[in-house]
């Protein structure tokens, strides 16, 4: 599954120039409820200072454009000995779309895409896990996107867990598609200006404690 060089040149693409990302969010001091629940039950908790939500679409039927939603939050526990144990809880802030443009992202934020102001959050929420083989996965869950639950499931790479620098962390990447016409965001499809199907590559680092 591995889509790492994808993302790789999508960050490399948004970074390159005067450093359009900027600075990045720190997450807040305290975790929410249903959070603190997960690090009860031994889950890592996001590092939105290093994970990151990319997407791609296509572009008038001759590219891809591509964009990223920084400072996920949530957390997660992937098992490898007993997968129906594993969460995975992701969200992001729809305000954080950020494609390298300015005017972009504040029409994307805007009614005609994502409507940042109605719909804050884009959330996926595991329901069962599936092991396909050696660190790979198959998750099942709901995804909660323009304020509509759907089932989808993600192929998911879990790519190591152990003491840092930066604490005890692990991480994972995962991979799947949308159409975003199923979900009511239909602007620009007409002669495929801007594609239906949605790709997403998502790389997450999280931290116990």
């Amino acid at each position: 599954m591995r889509k790492s060089s994808v993302v790789a040149v999508a960050v490399l693409a948004l970074s390159a120039g005067a450093m359009v990302l900027g600075p990045v969010r720190a997450q807040d001091s305290k975790p929410a409820p249903a959070e603190q629940k997960a690090e009860q039950l031994g889950a890592f908790r996001v590092d939105g200072v290093h994970s990151m939500v990319v997407f791609r679409v296509g572009h008038l039927g001759v590219s891809y454009a591509y964009g990223m939603f920084q400072s996920p939050e949530g957390s997660f526990t992937i098992d490898q000995a007993n997968p129906s144990a594993s969460i995975l809880d992701i969200r992001v802030e729809t305000k954080n779309v950020n494609t390298g443009n300015e005017g972009r992202d504040k029409h994307l934020r805007s009614p005609d895409f994502f409507n940042a102001a109605q719909y804050p959050n884009i959330a996926f929420r595991s329901r069962s896990f599936t092991k396909t083989g050696d660190k790979e996965f198959k998750a099942q869950g709901d995804l909660t996107f323009m304020g509509q639950t759907k089932p989808i499931e993600i192929a998911l790479s879990f790519v190591g867990e152990g003491d840092t620098a930066q604490g005890y962390k692990a991480g994972f990447e995962a991979e799947f598609k949308i159409k975003r016409s199923e979900w009511g965001m239909t602007k620009y499809l007409e002669k495929n200006a801007i594609g239906d199907e949605v790709s997403l590559y998502v790389t997450i680092e999280g931290k116990k404690g």
